[in-house]
């Protein structure tokens, strides 16, 4: 079981026992590393100065919580689904990995209550609340190691808030949804691969893609078409485009 049934020693020690129990009601266990966990809900907009000078936030938690999320997600549906394609499992992971799709899950575990930033008029830290659930991942993978990370994941989050029947009849294509955008909008879009790591099985496409040649997201996948749809997403997030393909 991946849980803790008691509260550990230094939970009574702790004068941070509200932030202990927060961690327990979202995930189902008590943290080992609480300085992980608090780390993880510094926004960089009120990242603390070391003595180096160095300034610290969440950031570079999301960034490790992003890739563990998503090879979590992606060991999943592989398995959830073992005779569908790579063009079908890319899709159903964008739509679960989504910015807009962790803004709302953040939003309905109760995370966006714990994030320590600025505040900031006219909506300026879209993916505030997502960042944040990523950098979560993140110090939990480091507090408790991949598998542990996996089974929360799965069993907490995924189990508990994604119908994967209700995705699937969802029509999410984000590549054609950021090319009607750009026409609307009159901007110039181009889609460019820019790196190939890896070789045979192996190999990973890296594409860019380019508003008014400008590149506002880039994407990873096996597939070029993979790449290009993980680019346009990370591209609607940056726009904060909605489903009406509007601002």
């Amino acid at each position: 079981m991946y849980s803790f049934k008691l509260r550990p020693l230094r939970f009574y020690l702790s004068n941070e026992k509200h932030f202990y129990e927060a961690i327990k009601n979202i995930f189902g266990f008590y943290p080992e590393n609480i300085f992980l966990y608090k780390l993880a809900f510094r926004h960089k907009s009120q990242s603390e100065v070391l003595l180096n000078g160095m300034r610290v936030s969440n950031e570079r938690l999301e960034f490790l919580g992003d890739t563990v999320l998503s090879t979590v997600v992606a060991d999943h549906l592989f398995r959830m689904f073992p005779f569908k394609d790579e063009g079908f499992l890319t899709e159903m992971r964008s739509k679960i990995v989504s910015r807009a799709q962790l803004n709302k899950l953040s939003l309905r575990l109760g995370i966006d209550q714990l994030i320590i930033h600025t505040q900031e008029k006219n909506n300026v830290y879209r993916s505030i609340k997502g960042d944040a659930f990523e950098a979560i991942i993140g110090a939990i993978y480091l507090d408790k190691g991949f598998e542990f990370t996996r089974k929360v994941l799965i069993n907490r989050v995924i189990k508990n808030n994604f119908d994967l029947n209700e995705l699937i009849a969802t029509d999410v294509n984000f590549k054609s949804k950021l090319i009607e955008w750009a026409q609307k909008e009159k901007r110039t879009l181009e889609f460019i691969v820019v790196q190939e790591v890896g070789a045979g099985y192996h190999k990973q496409y890296v594409v860019d893609v380019l508003i008014s040649n400008e590149v506002v997201g880039t994407g990873r996948d096996y597939s070029i078409k993979g790449a290009e749809q993980n680019a346009a997403m990370k591209a609607i997030e940056h726009f904060g485009i909605n489903g009406n393909g509007k601002h």
